[in-house]
């Protein structure tokens, strides 16, 4: 008769262990959440406290009566809204330019065979390990033997392709079935309709997370634009914020950087936001593709 007791009460300990261990796992995400957004979190506050709140000890968490003056100020001091047309500009071409090579490339990869296809792409692997340094002074001549430099084709240019793209692209196209591929050559499409109209629609988790690779380091890149451009007019928003060094120099003038650089991260973080979750499934698919 005890023993239909004994099974439920194994069977509380085990949902209340359950429910315990469940409750450490939330813990402990929700701690490593907030030391995550905590920069992102200083960051907004400092842009809107005064210079009084931010010398004030012990520190101000959140101002009382929060201060908008430093955003109106970063577009007194330096010329920020070109700077985030010029960004744009350069971003959305790159990142397009990366895009569309990427896929004709991945596509090539993939699904044809030529001679010397697996010496090309190993020689496309390796720039991905070559440091953006390394190619800085010849393409830096390069622009400038052309007569590009300080201009939005020499900003751009260089990085209409990308090898971690190609590559990327390559890995979600092999796992397309080349039965669909051979059904649509049976129906007469053409090589350029197979691509757009077959295969691209099926790309969509690997396009958003290139998309969202290539926009933030494309919007963030800060040695190619600061070698080739030498005039305020063209300088993009790393560049422009570059120029407000000048008031890191006193407190009084921190919510203004800060100002500045809450204006500058936040159209990645709106576009991590959207991909977020074509981003997740790229990465996953990523890695057991190929």
């Amino acid at each position: 008769m005890q023993l239909p007791l004994i099974v439920q009460d194994y069977g509380r300990r085990r949902r209340a262990w359950r429910s315990l261990g469940l409750l450490g796992q939330y813990s402990v995400m929700l701690l490593i959440l907030a030391v995550m957004l905590f920069p992102f979190f200083w960051l907004l506050a400092s842009s809107l406290k005064t210079p009084a709140d931010l010398g004030a000890l012990p520190p101000i968490w959140w101002p009382a009566h929060p201060a908008f003056s430093s955003y109106q100020t970063v577009f007194e001091v330096i010329p920020f809204g070109r700077a985030i047309v010029n960004s744009l500009i350069v971003t959305v071409c790159s990142t397009t330019g990366i895009l569309v090579t990427s896929i004709m490339a991945g596509y090539v990869f993939a699904k044809h065979d030529f001679r010397g296809k697996r010496i090309i792409f190993i020689c496309v692997l390796t720039t991905m390990m070559v440091p953006q340094f390394v190619m800085l002074i010849p393409l830096y001549r390069m622009m400038v033997a052309l007569h590009l430099d300080n201009s939005y084709p020499g900003l751009i240019l260089p990085n209409l392709a990308n090898g971690f793209g190609i590559f990327l692209m390559r890995q979600f196209i092999a796992g397309i079935p080349d039965e669909l591929l051979e059904a649509a050559r049976l129906d007469g499409a053409s090589e350029w309709t197979l691509l757009w109209r077959v295969v691209v629609p099926l790309l969509r988790p690997a396009a958003a997370a290139l998309i969202l690779f290539a926009f933030v380091f494309q919007w963030n890149n800060f040695l190619w634009p600061l070698s080739i451009v030498y005039s305020p007019e063209m300088s993009t928003v790393v560049l422009s914020l570059n120029g407000l060094r000048t008031y890191t120099s006193s407190v009084a003038f921190t919510n203004i950087v800060m100002a500045g650089t809450v204006i500058g991260i936040l159209p990645s973080v709106l576009l991590t936001l959207w991909a977020q979750r074509y981003f997740i499934e790229g990465i996953s698919l990523t890695g057991i593709k190929g």
